[in-house]
């Protein structure tokens, strides 16, 4: 059995797999392999191992119906078609839990970057424009009693809702289908309705994943709805924004700020009017860039390929329809 895996991944995910006896080639060049290339990588192997950012599709999974696993080096999988893999019996592994609290960190950097307009700041040095100034000049605001509105209260929204309670006393009110009683009973949450969210919000976060309901969830017609003061984080998803729409939001003053740790389409371009405007922060998807989560990932998506070849159930996994077939 062996595994192809599709990007440089952390040692100990390549040490579990060696443990197990499994090989593996790895694609060590800095460039993304098109569909093509992935599928006549993947035709010589008998499992995929992914950290990679192109689409797996109809076409790719077709292809290589004779894969034991995907395994993801993610916890999103919306760049996977999971109906094609469950149609030929792959099952498909994430790796969630264990980014939660760096991915929360990153918001709550987002969070103090956009509010005190830190990246901007940080330009006008390197242009050498760190000169004179009036006591007006560059203001940020203080999150310190503001409400923090979470779309999507799950564990790394939990993890940011600690740090803003503890850090500046923020209030909590979220948005999801059903109650966080955890939340609710710990932080004091309180569930809202979206438009509600929206409209009462300082600070908004969505930590969604993409699906056909959140796509351009937040765009014009929402931005309209927030308050002129309010700021839009989103470390999830770039579709879950409209970009064009949040970027005639901020032009036009409709919403103070916006941070992302995601954009549509990734990589987003050097000349995007964002990367410019005082009231942003763009980080390159860096949410789950310590080494403590990408060691953890590693080494689930390592143990989800591990348990596909024994013949096991996976640790996580996508589309556990996919035993019921078999």
């Amino acid at each position: 059995m062996t595994v192809f895996i599709d990007r440089m991944i952390p040692q100990i995910g390549l040490d579990l797999l060696n443990e197990a006896g499994i090989t593996y080639e790895q694609h060590v060049d800095r460039r993304e392999l098109s569909t093509q290339e992935l599928i006549d990588r993947c035709s010589k192997h008998n499992a995929l191992l992914t950290a990679g950012w192109g689409p797996l599709n109809s076409e790719f999974i077709a292809a290589c119906k004779h894969l034991k696993i995907i395994s993801l080096h993610s916890v999103g999988y919306d760049r996977v078609d999971i109906k094609a893999a469950t149609k030929w019996g792959i099952p498909v592994g994430n790796t969630p839990d264990v980014l939660s609290e760096a991915t929360a960190d990153t918001a709550f950097l987002l969070m103090l970057a956009v509010s005190r307009k830190a990246l901007y700041l940080h330009k006008k040095i390197i242009k050498g424009e760190w000169g004179f100034s009036q006591p007006i000049d560059d203001l940020g605001f203080s999150l310190q009693g503001k409400t923090l509105g979470i779309f999507g209260l799950g564990n790394i929204g939990c993890e940011l809702a600690k740090k803003a309670k503890a850090a500046f006393n923020m209030p909590i009110i979220y948005h999801n289908r059903s109650h966080n009683k955890e939340a609710e009973r710990n932080l004091g949450a309180k569930r809202v309705s979206f438009d509600d969210l929206v409209s009462q919000s300082d600070v908004l976060v969505a930590f969604s994943s993409l699906t056909p309901e959140t796509k351009n969830k937040f765009n014009r017609d929402v931005f309209r709805k927030m308050k002129p003061s309010a700021i839009f984080i989103n470390p999830s998803r770039g579709g879950v924004h409209n970009e064009p729409d949040l970027i005639e939001a901020l032009q036009q003053g409709i919403i103070w700020g916006a941070g992302l740790d995601v954009t549509n389409p990734e990589p987003m371009q050097a000349d995007n009017p964002l990367l410019n405007m005082p009231n942003v922060a763009v980080f390159p998807h860096i949410g789950s860039n310590t080494v403590e989560a990408r060691n953890g990932m590693a080494s689930i998506a390592a143990k989800n390929v591990i348990a596909a070849f024994q013949g096991r159930p996976l640790l996580h996994i996508v589309n556990p329809e996919v035993y019921e077939q078999h």
